[in-house]
């Protein structure tokens, strides 16, 4: 037996400036062939689990690419081009197909990343199995539904069971390739529902109940239950929650029908819960200084508007310069990205007293936000090459890279910049330049929920604070000229979904 194994990873957020060519993806652009292999053999993806279950197999593996890029915005279209040619081209001949892909990847040239690539490949190669692992913030449309077999998403958010997304889908496609179980047949629903990403973690509230369902639902006998949160910062037509179910052959079909309308009832009429309010920003960050009176923990400080996770542009000094203004000190604080400044930083030396402009260095037209950088004098702390590698429990054992980065202390914070945007997965995105988090008053981190399970312990208390940037919760902020309406919250909805 011969299996296809790629990766194709990209959440695009069409409002971010920040651009997509094929140098985004991977260091300096995807891996290919064994290289691709390499990079996910031993690993936490959904390709990883894909390289274990065909190696237990005994199939032979084809790997023609591994692409990842941190979200931003649409995926240049040679780029698109280039990294599915390569899957197409590398497919002939397997007997099937495992997909670690994404579900909200938007190109130059396409809105339905996903959903193209599936149809190419069923178009040239119709009889050939395909499963798909998507992440938990997929837009999921009906290209993808009708051009796989199976699709299984991750169930956490943050996000850590990436390979086990991976290995229940492959699981899926070899019992029925393999095993003889009954073909694979996919039911869906999507829902007129736009959700906030801070209110789609699996941790808490509606998204936490609907994940508990799809668990439920699993475990008496329904191959595969996802709930897909979609990603709201793409203006596409559909930028909506949905619930995928996988049926084992006709009978089982029936059932995920009524799985996915079950929970499709469920999520409307708790659609409330999937709508964040913010408070503002002066209030949160007096709600910190008066907690930080009584404690001896830091306080956690996370300035969601600008998360590069989902597309910002990691630049933003709202939050902290609010911060300062509002009378914190003892902040750490980061992960900014300034490249000029790191190396303006690396050429005065450890120690020097610098002027610098800092942050604020991307305009961000979609918002009506102009470049302004800030001027702050300081100290410089450290300059480093910015590499660590990551104790989880996202991306476990991967060496991650900052790009030469540099702490810039400016009395009431010290200032972790880096030249590349990062996020904070880690401690050692602190610890690699010499800053202990635990000593610090105030942890201010460009995050939303990557950083919770590494950060949160230490802390005495999180506070989400809200900014205007490319990732804000404030759909107001943003124009969209391609989405469907009415979609709710936007618009007031009558039924929750469109009748296929």
């Amino acid at each position: 037996m011969q299996v296809l194994i790629a990766r194709m990873n990209h959440e695009t957020n069409t409002f971010s400036p920040v651009p997509t060519p094929l140098a985004a993806f991977g260091k300096n652009g995807p891996t290919y062939g064994a290289a691709a292999y390499a990079e996910n053999k031993g690993g936490r993806t959904a390709m990883s689990a894909f390289i274990d279950l065909s190696e237990a197999a005994g199939a032979i593996l084809v790997t023609p690419v591994s692409a990842f890029a941190n979200p931003s915005g649409r995926v240049a279209a040679d780029a698109y081009q280039r990294i599915c040619d390569g899957i197409v081209e590398a497919a002939a001949g397997c007997d099937a197909l495992l997909l670690d892909l994404h579900g909200a990847m938007a190109c130059e040239n396409t809105d339905d990343g996903e959903g193209d690539l599936l149809e190419r490949l069923r178009q040239r190669y119709p009889n050939v199995p395909i499963a798909a692992s998507l992440d938990l913030h997929g837009n999921v449309t009906q290209k993808m539904v009708d051009n796989a077999d199976v699709i299984i998403s991750f169930k956490t958010y943050p996000h850590v069971d990436m390979y086990e997304a991976g290995e229940h889908a492959g699981r899926l496609l070899f019992d029925w390739l393999l095993r003889g179980a009954p073909k694979p047949r996919l039911a869906w629903q999507r829902l007129l529902l736009v959700t906030h990403t801070l209110r789609s973690t699996s941790e808490s509230g509606a998204m936490r109940e609907a994940i508990q369902a799809a668990r439920r639902f699993e475990a008496n006998g329904v191959p595969g239950v996802s709930v897909l949160a979609g990603f709201a910062l793409a203006d596409i037509p559909y930028p909506c929650i949905s619930v995928v179910a996988v049926g084992s052959g006709e009978a089982g079909y029936r059932q995920a029908q009524q799985v996915v309308k079950q929970l499709a009832e469920q999520i409307w009429a708790a659609r409330e819960g999937f709508v964040y309010q913010a408070e503002p920003l002066s209030q949160s960050l007096a709600r910190a200084l008066e907690l930080a009176q009584n404690v001896d923990k830091p306080i956690l400080l996370l300035d969601h508007g600008d998360n590069c996770m989902s597309g910002g542009t990691c630049d933003t000094m709202d939050v902290l310069m609010a911060a300062l203004e509002a009378g914190l000190t003892g902040i750490m604080a980061g992960l900014i990205c300034d490249p000029a400044a790191v190396a303006q930083m690396a050429q005065a030396g450890v120690g020097a007293s610098l002027m610098l402009a800092i942050g604020n260095q991307c305009a961000i037209p979609s918002i009506g936000r102009a470049a302004n950088p800030i001027r702050l004098r300081g100290i410089v702390r450290a300059v480093t090459h910015g590499e660590y590698v990551i104790t989880g429990p996202t991306y476990t054992g991967q060496t991650a890279s900052m790009g030469k980065s540099a702490v810039f202390d400016i009395g009431a914070a010290k200032l972790v910049i880096t030249s590349k945007p990062h996020e904070p997965w880690d401690l050692g995105t602190f610890t690699s330049l010499g800053l202990n988090p635990a000593e610090a008053r105030f942890i201010l981190l460009k995050s939303r929920m990557y950083c919770r399970p590494v950060f949160s312990p230490l802390c005495a208390a999180l506070i989400e604070c809200d900014s205007p940037g490319v990732t804000s919760a404030d759909f107001s902020l943003f124009t969209y000229q391609n989405r469907r309406d009415p979609l709710y919250p936007f618009e007031a909805v009558g039924e929750g979904w469109e009748r296929g």
